[in-house]
């Protein structure tokens, strides 16, 4: 097998990553929790406010709570179908496989996705870590059992 780099990785999530700004920009927009206002009011000392600051906290709550349901669903549902990749995978031409090279489950997808955050939370040493292991595992892979692979 051979194991994908560091660097491509890194740009299949800034591709996933752009992707989702995109989409969560415009349903942020549609829902009116995305609006930019270019006047330069907010936080103004006259106390005039854009609609995306005068935008319920509830609201941004089950936005932000929407957007974490639709990140997992994407990367558990994507890395664990037939093509193993998210879209920014795919587009590098890397796949999540477990440890033998086999398709992952869902719940195996799910728990690496959560493990993300573990890889996050100790200022991206989880993630960093991907450049530097044998089998150039992140600690979410490793955490998962799981690899991240360029097909021959």
């Amino acid at each position: 097998m051979k194991y994908a780099g560091f660097w491509r990785r890194f740009f299949a999530y800034i591709i996933d990553a752009i992707l989702f700004s995109v989409v969560f920009f415009v349903i942020g927009g549609f829902f009116g929790l995305a609006d930019v206002e270019v006047s330069g009011t907010v936080g103004s000392s006259s106390g005039q406010y854009s609609r995306a600051a005068d935008a319920s906290e509830g609201a941004q709550a089950i936005f932000q709570i929407a957007a974490v349901i639709v990140s997992w669903l994407y990367f558990a549902l994507l890395e664990s179908s037939p093509k193993q990749a998210t879209l920014g995978k795919m587009a590098l031409g890397i796949k999540v496989t477990d440890l033998d090279g086999n398709r992952i489950s869902f719940g195996r997808a799910t728990g690496r996705f959560f493990a993300k955050i573990i890889s996050g939370v100790i200022l991206m040493i989880g993630y960093i870590m991907a450049a530097f292991t044998a089998k150039r595992q992140a600690l979410h892979d490793i955490i998962a059992s799981t690899l991240v692979i360029k097909p021959a």
